[in-house]
């Protein structure tokens, strides 16, 4: 089951609860107050693109994750191109595929 973090918004008391997702409203423990506020403690990142993983998840190989930088970087260098122009590439590294 999930845990969730709570204020109370009348005495301020914080707390963990577990429950389910569809379960019924509780009361504060502190105070027995029905005024709660969920908070919001950690959030799942997304990582998309060359953050992403290639391969099985966290697990990728030297080879998959030089295949997945060969792939991403002319991606990479075109955007840079596009908006500000030669320069903004200069400098940056290039595989043998790469213009």
């Amino acid at each position: 089951m999930p845990m969730y973090d709570y204020r109370c918004k009348d005495c301020g008391y914080e707390f963990t609860e577990t429950h389910g997702f569809d379960e019924s409203a509780f009361d504060c423990p502190e105070c027995e107050s029905e005024n709660l506020q969920r908070l919001i403690t950690d959030a799942p990142t997304v990582a998309k693109g060359m953050l992403t993983h290639p391969g099985d998840g966290r697990k990728a190989s030297k080879e998959e994750l030089q295949a997945k930088w060969r792939e991403e970087t002319p991606k990479l260098h075109k955007k840079l191109r596009d908006k500000f122009g030669d320069e903004a590439v200069k400098g940056l590294p290039k595989f043998n595929d790469d213009d």
